[in-house]
């Protein structure tokens, strides 16, 4: 019979329609198969069917007469004779398991050789990940650096995970400009993924579920081949190396823009490239004109939440200031936050005027001290 893998009843080797049927028989004395069709909510066929595979189970038991009426066995004794059935074959199949790994722990090598495993081909590690990450069922974590192989999904940054699992991942900022980079982490992010990027990364990982982490065997030659590590000590350090750099990494969005106000309150549609495009000095709500970064709502307006000799900032600008702090350019930022590369130095020169710094580095290090980094103030205008 087909067993639909997330019916309650698949545990127990029974197909969802034949639990419905059985669960619509112990509450009824008997019933012949219309009655039970239309209990269930399915067709006469579908019921005849399934009575005949809860027979063959010993389930329920066919009644003499003119139409046949079925009725169920009792519980307790005939599905609980079923499911000791299939605990027998489960600890069978354990044991079959056990064999199975002490002939391939012969075949390997030394017991130390389980603890790690040595991928020296391309193709032998990307088949390694994508069966490292379908097995992930809690998180992935992952740090992301160039130099990438091409073609390589693990590589290339290029993580697919299941359904209700959670990915972190964490970008070096030097690498996070090519498009399959942008493209992955776009991917990720909009199927909740998280993302954090980082001047400086100290290796390129992934780590499913803390059991297992895959690493390359050189750090500046990918294509030397790549470590599976098992061994539950190191990979508990590897973790905890992915958590430590989590924590000092910022944190980026790269969810749709077009929600953003831009200065001045209103929205307005981008440029011919898709993005908001400054190059209108005239445009009385674009960045240049009396209500942008500059003016009385931007960084240096009077009415910002910690009072009138405190600048405040856009959130546009806030975005901008923690992707520069980071290390990416102006083009990185712009592909980043899908805005034009003018507006990206608009905002940038604007931060800057209002914190009286001539460099970037003393933007951001203003802008830290400004607290224009952390999350915005949602008070006061």
């Amino acid at each position: 019979m087909d067993v639909i893998p997330d019916s309650p009843w698949a545990a127990a080797g029974l197909d969802a329609i034949s639990g419905r049927v059985l669960e619509h028989l112990v509450s009824a004395p008997s019933a012949d198969a219309a009655t039970v069709a239309e209990a269930a909510g399915i067709s006469p066929l579908e019921a005849e069917e399934a009575l005949r595979r809860l027979e063959g189970a010993l389930l329920v038991i066919r009644l003499d007469g003119r139409p046949v009426r079925w009725a169920a066995s009792p519980p307790r004794s005939s599905l609980g004779a079923m499911l000791a059935r299939r605990r027998a074959g489960l600890a069978a199949a354990e044991g079959i398991l056990e064999r199975l790994q002490e002939a391939y722990e012969a075949m390997s090598g030394p017991p130390a050789a389980h603890l790690m495993e040595v991928l020296e081909h391309e193709e032998e590690v990307s088949a390694r990940y994508t069966q490292l990450l379908k097995q992930s069922s809690v998180e992935v974590l992952h740090l992301a650096k160039p130099p990438y192989v091409t073609g390589a999904e693990v590589s290339s940054g290029e993580l697919d995970v299941v359904a209700g699992v959670r990915l972190r991942s964490v970008y070096e900022t030097d690498g996070f400009t090519d498009a399959v980079s942008l493209e992955t982490a776009l991917r990720g992010t909009a199927e909740g993924g998280e993302l954090r990027l980082a001047s400086r990364l100290p290796v390129k990982l992934v780590v499913f579920d803390r059991t297992a982490a895959l690493l390359p065997v050189r750090s500046d030659r990918p294509e030397a081949g790549s470590l599976v590590v098992h061994s539950p000590a190191l990979v508990e350090a590897l973790a905890a190396l992915f958590e430590s750099v989590w924590a000092g990494a910022t944190p980026v969005s790269l969810e749709s823009r077009d929600d953003w106000p831009v200065p001045g309150g209103a929205n307005r549609p981008g440029g011919a490239d898709g993005s908001d495009d400054p190059s209108d000095p005239s445009d009385p709500n674009g960045p240049s004109g009396p209500s942008g970064p500059s003016g009385p709502s931007g960084p240096s307006g009077p009415d910002g939440p910690d009072g009138p000799d405190v600048p405040r900032v856009d959130e546009r600008t806030r975005e901008i200031l923690r992707l520069m702090a980071t290390g990416l350019k102006d083009d990185s930022i712009a592909r980043v936050l899908k805005v034009s590369r003018r507006t990206v130095q608009k905002h940038v020169t604007d931060a800057g005027n209002a914190l009286g710094a001539k460099t970037r580095f003393q933007i951001a290090l203003r802008a830290a001290e400004r607290g224009w980094l952390g999350p915005e103030h949602r008070s006061g205008g």
